[in-house]
């Protein structure tokens, strides 16, 4: 697994997050855990430091799956926030996991229910940090 950039308002968000899962529900899902080893890997940085080009939380992103050509824009939300019809994915969902720390022009092979595909950071079209935006 490639180390990935994490902002530390992004990590500690995070971290509270999983806690508070595992607290409620006695247990993670393996997309959790997958989550909670790259944050333990990461390379954390100050929220203001953190690259332009990084998907972070509540960014907006174009994606591109390269054996089709096909892109999709989505934003990067808490799980409570995730709306299909919005075009919002939850951070905790596989390809949330797979996406977050990484950087505009990077390919990332992402464990798909129906194999591996790999897919790579088009765009950053928002992300808070770039606008200065903490508090989301």
């Amino acid at each position: 697994m490639r180390k990935i950039v994490v902002s530390q308002l992004d990590q500690a968000r995070l971290q509270e997050q999983i806690k508070r899962i595992e607290f409620q529900q006695g247990h993670i899902s393996q997309e959790v855990a997958k989550l909670q080893e790259a944050l333990e890997q990461a390379q954390i940085v100050e929220t203001h430091l953190i690259p332009d080009d990084v998907v972070t939380l509540n960014t907006v992103v174009v994606v591109k799956f390269l054996s089709t050509g096909k892109e999709f824009k989505f934003r990067l939300v808490y799980p409570k926030e995730a709306n299909a019809k919005q075009d919002r994915v939850s951070v905790f969902s596989p390809i949330g996991v797979a996406l977050l720390g990484y950087q505009r022009g990077d390919v990332i092979q992402w464990n798909a229910p129906g194999g591996k595909i790999n897919i790579q950071v088009k765009d950053i079209i928002f992300q808070p940090e770039r606008a200065e935006i903490f508090q989301l």
